[in-house]
């Protein structure tokens, strides 16, 4: 049993007790949050459920942790001008884990 589910614009793959890291979410560690936006459900691997545009199931979750990605380097050169900037990112995220698909 999958669903794929819209969270903060980005579309995942989830099972039942599965891990996932997603954009980061405002709410605290612990904390059980939920998410409606559900494009697509199957039960088993025969038969589908697509909605037009979602379906009227929902994904519960559990805030695990809030982590950082690794450095991202930023590296910008303009030949003979003598111009070099070198910045770094590292990208928010929450791990969540999948509780149900209702």
């Amino acid at each position: 049993m999958y669903a794929i589910v819209n969270i903060k614009g980005c579309q995942y793959k989830v099972t039942e007790n599965q891990k996932v890291f997603i954009p980061k979410l405002k709410d605290d560690i612990g904390s059980k949050v939920s998410f409606s936006e559900v494009l697509m459900f199957t039960a088993d691997d025969k038969s589908f459920e697509i909605g037009a545009p979602v379906l009227s199931k929902t994904v519960e979750a559990t805030v695990l942790n809030h982590v950082k990605d690794d450095t991202v380097i930023v590296f910008k050169k303009k030949r003979r001008k003598g111009y070099k900037v070198r910045n770094g990112h590292r990208q928010n995220y929450t791990q969540i884990e999948i509780n149900s698909i209702r």
